[in-house]
């Protein structure tokens, strides 16, 4: 069995030669590091995570390796997912950026398994320069949202003009929502929406 495996070098089902595997890996490794050096590059926390930049270069490879060993035979498909379903995923949960990039890593190695390097390439270099552009431009990102600022004060005082300094000092804007009184009518709660400066 072993000796009809590496007899020769093309894989049985789907004629494909050595070196052209051997190249589908090298390039879906090359589109992984490209999504992986756009990931870094427009993580604006400064917070990303190295094992997953790791992974979105490793899993392009490992998407286009199961794409040529399963060719186009049915039986391989169907044992290759019982094989994975016995594996177990954990991973805590990110943000639907990182889903994003997971999918884009998938689907690079899609493209590479089934020999499509030009497409894989050209999306690749499409998809980045996208999420570059999106990234720079903060497209999307909320405008300042207003702040509830809630401060309890002796009834005695002046709340209005004690506070004035503050709120000029530190907000762009200050409003009064609500007024109640506290313990027994000896303290205020005073509720502010404020815009802070920056």
């Amino acid at each position: 069995m072993l000796e009809s495996l590496f007899a020769t070098t093309t894989t049985s089902s789907t004629g494909l030669s050595l070196t052209q595997v051997i190249l589908s890996i090298v390039i879906a490794l090359g589109v992984g590091l490209i999504v992986s050096l756009t990931y870094i590059y427009t993580d604006e926390k400064g917070s990303h995570s190295q094992n997953f930049a790791w992974t979105l270069i490793l899993l392009p490879g490992v998407i286009a390796i199961i794409i040529m060993l399963i060719g186009s035979d049915v039986a391989r498909a169907f044992s290759l997912a019982g094989a994975f379903s016995i594996i177990r995923f954990r991973s805590a949960p990110g943000e639907p950026k990182d889903i994003a990039y997971v999918l884009f890593a998938l689907a690079a190695g899609l493209a590479c398994g089934v020999s499509a390097f030009s497409y894989a390439i050209l999306f690749t270099v499409v998809l980045c320069l996208a999420m570059v552009v999106l990234s720079k431009t903060k497209f999307g990102a909320k405008k300042r949202s207003a702040k509830l600022l809630q401060i309890t004060v002796p009834e005695d005082l002046d709340y209005e003009q004690a506070l004035k300094e503050v709120f000029q000092a530190y907000t762009q804007s200050a409003t009064i929502k609500r007024v109640k009184t506290a313990a027994l009518g000896s303290l205020y709660q005073i509720q502010y929406e404020i815009q802070l400066k920056d």
